[in-house]
């Protein structure tokens, strides 16, 4: 019976410290689903062996809210990591709103992307009070449905049985850093809302982390896509809630990575890497396989695996990020400067990822996707 117990202990105490080796992260996300690009960034994260995450907070962006906790309880389901609580975040940008945003359009052209706020081209209609815009609805959002933020839409991959943590995404956010100083790494894959309230609630919040991961922002793509060349300082994440990144990218972090548009178009999401990964029977892969519909690029699956092994990234730029907030035809648009020509305010340097090692991260997010759940 004694050799019982201390083997007993013996095992507790190897797994008290396997757990304590592992990097600690918490995950924001605008989870879109089933598959696509935003749930597989998660998986990146729970995929890996030596990582522990704490939790995923939702936060609307490419859909909105409730939907992207139902399709991540899901996704948690499916693949076996249901001990990962989801944690409802912000369902509206800080000050920029969808009306705003479409009678911009009337004076300064289209937005290629609009998240949840619907893909439908924006058109001029003549009324009574003059030229209005309107927009052809989102055939994702049935028309029948007055309330779409809140409206969950059928799920392709079945409704989850699971629940979210009856808590804010910020609280949440705050809660978890207190309870492990200087240890967690904060990963933001969507807006950046649900960490400027949290800033904005807990000052020391920031401080108190690892560092902030940010797929975000875009300086110079050398690109042939229209969305990009165009518009080479426009990014969704930080055009979405403007005034969330500029709080975010403010605060006192330990240090700021951030995947910019500039990487993140080369790297895509080929049918090579699907097939392969549909090859494997585990969970994940088979996820993937059967959801996973778009063949683009890797946004935030990028900047997952650059935090797991930044041997993936050969180039960046340091400089000293901002959003501009003007309102005006650059509203949201990525500002920055070097160290000899930055503002006199507070802004903190960044390191903007700007070329990687392309095979090794191929090699690395399909060896992720095909292996097994870590449990």
């Amino acid at each position: 019976m004694k050799a019982i117990v201390t083997a007993m202990i013996l095992a507790a105490l190897a797994t008290h410290s396997a757990c304590a080796q592992k990097r600690l992260v918490l995950v924001d996300q605008d989870g879109s689903g089933p598959g696509g690009s935003n749930q597989m960034a998660m998986m990146v994260f729970l995929q890996s062996p030596n990582v522990q995450v704490l939790g995923i907070t939702m936060v609307t962006g490419n859909a909105w809210r409730d939907e992207e906790v139902q399709h991540t309880l899901r996704m948690l389901e499916i693949i076996g990591r249901t001990d990962v609580p989801v944690v409802p975040g912000a369902v509206f940008p800080l000050v920029r709103t969808e009306l705003e945003t479409r009678l911009a359009t009337a004076l300064y052209g289209k937005v290629a992307w609009l998240g949840a706020w619907g893909q439908g081209p924006t058109t001029l209609v003549e009324t009574s009070q003059g030229a209005m815009p309107t927009t052809v609805a989102n055939p994702s959002i049935p028309k029948s449905n007055p309330n779409h933020p809140y409206f969950v839409p059928p799920m392709p991959e079945g409704a989850p049985h699971t629940k979210p943590l009856d808590e804010d995404a910020a609280h949440f956010l705050i809660r978890q850093v207190h309870a492990h100083p200087h240890q967690v790494t904060i990963f933001a894959g969507g807006p950046l809302t649900n960490i400027a309230l949290a800033i904005s609630i807990d000052p020391q919040f920031a401080a108190l982390t690892q560092g902030l991961i940010v797929m975000g922002g875009s300086l110079d793509p050398q690109t042939n896509d229209p969305e990009f060349s165009t518009s080479p300082r426009h990014e969704f994440n930080f055009w979405f809630d403007p005034e969330a990144a500029h709080i975010a990218l403010r605060a006192a972090w330990p240090r700021i990575d951030v995947t910019t548009v500039d990487i993140s178009i080369k790297a895509k999401f080929t049918q090579a890497m699907l097939d392969e990964i549909s090859k494997s029977p585990n969970p994940a892969a088979q996820y993937i396989a059967k959801y996973s519909q778009d063949r683009y690029y890797l946004w935030d699956e990028l900047a997952a695996c650059a935090w797991l092994d930044s041997s993936i990234i050969t180039g960046e730029r340091q400089l000293y990020m901002d959003i501009d907030l003007s309102h005006g035809s650059s509203y949201g648009d990525t500002l920055t400067w070097t160290k000899e020509f930055r503002p006199q305010v507070d802004v903190q340097l960044v390191h903007a990822q700007t070329d990687l090692d392309l095979p090794k991260f191929t090699n690395m997010f399909v060896g992720l996707m095909s292996g097994p759940t870590p449990k």
